[in-house]
């Protein structure tokens, strides 16, 4: 898979699972993997959470 940032190459673990966070090594993005029913790998952009301080 390559990154949707800098198309740097992602090495995948072998035993992925659906929603498992990747991050690239080269740019430091983080991407979730979308496995479809089929088996086919996706990436798309993790969703970043922030801090909620009551504001």
């Amino acid at each position: 898979m390559n990154c949707l940032e800098c198309y740097a190459e992602i090495k995948v673990p072998a035993d992925a699972i659906d929603g498992e966070i990747v991050t690239c090594n080269e740019c430091g993005s983080s991407f979730e993997l979308d496995i479809s029913e089929t088996g086919v790998l996706s990436l798309k952009p993790a969703e970043s959470v922030g801090e909620d301080w009551g504001e």
